[in-house]
């Protein structure tokens, strides 16, 4: 809520674009700022996110006290960051090998959150076309763009910056996959520490440690901590196939309108499968899911 009263002049606003515990980087207009949140802040509303909108009091040259976090529209806690419209999905085949598990837990996550998701299937340089072919049959059907990327040769990057458009994005996927090296390639002056795989478990380590957003093209890209498990969205069982785009025109013809789409019978989506119009490798991929969503505790 903000802290202006009526008549007053309304109190500057500005983008968080990086947090350092109670300390954070702010851009207001073309320049940054270094603020603190308020203390009673800290405890109203349990800290900020890189990406909130903040309302702020100037308190000397490039610095400023944070007195409102502006109502948010979405909110992630891996990576820890607010108000993002897109999903950059970033996968690779090998160096570290494919995770296709890992990559849907993740397109679940986006679309609960309300996301949009683009795949991006990183380090082409090590594949061949009928490599990325698997990939393009997987997700087939799902509506997800994939972009394929090699940083190390800069290509096809303006793909990627393209489909960022004019929106906040965030790169997500397992360390050792390229973000931070993607994000070198396309953000002029980024810098960012670059890990190198692990030799015996080819997972890469951990070397992102903070969410930071820094323009790309039009819009803004963040930086994030890699990792290796992700826990599954707070959704029931049931839920689930809405998380995957290319089950919703078959499920509609499913003989029970609360169908899982796994030991009912007269349901659509398996008869989709068997006939070739869901991808038979995504679909065993939502029953792992499903199942451990029901095999989850309840409280």
């Amino acid at each position: 809520m903000s802290s202006s009263c009526p008549g007053s002049p309304a109190p500057p606003t500005g983008l968080v674009t990086r947090t350092y515990g109670s300390f954070c980087e702010v851009r207001v207009g073309r320049e940054t700022l270094g603020c603190r949140l308020r203390g009673r802040l800290r405890l109203e509303q349990g800290g900020i996110l890189t990406g909130d909108r903040v309302e702020l009091e100037l308190t000397g040259p490039g610095e400023g006290v944070i007195t409102a976090v502006l109502p948010r529209r979405t909110e992630l806690r891996r990576p820890p960051i607010a108000n993002v419209d897109l999903t950059i999905v970033v996968f690779t085949l090998r160096s570290p090998p494919l995770n296709l598990q890992l990559v849907d837990r993740l397109l679940a996550l986006a679309r609960h959150e309300g996301l949009e998701v683009v795949l991006c299937l990183n380090k082409m340089d090590l594949y061949s076309g009928s490599d990325v072919s698997h990939v393009r049959e997987y997700y087939a059907g799902s509506g997800f763009e994939l972009v394929v990327t090699s940083a190390k040769l800069r290509e096809n990057l303006e793909e990627l910056v393209k489909r960022i458009g004019g929106r906040v994005a965030v790169l997500a996927g397992q360390s050792g996959v390229g973000k931070s090296t993607l994000l070198n390639a396309v953000v002029p002056g980024a810098e960012l520490a670059v890990g190198e795989l692990s030799p015996k478990v080819q997972r890469g380590r951990h070397i992102t440690r903070s969410v930071r957003l820094m323009p790309v093209g039009d819009g803004l890209v963040a930086d994030s901590p890699g990792f290796v498990n992700l826990d599954l969205p707070a959704v029931e069982p049931r839920e689930l196939a809405g998380l995957y785009p290319e089950m919703a025109p078959f499920a509609a013809g499913c003989r029970f309108a609360d169908c899982l789409h796994d030991p009912e019978p007269g349901c659509a989506v398996k008869a989709a499968v068997a006939q070739g119009l869901v991808n038979e490798g995504r679909y065993q991929g939502y029953l792992d899911l499903l199942h451990e969503l029901q095999s989850r505790p309840k409280y």
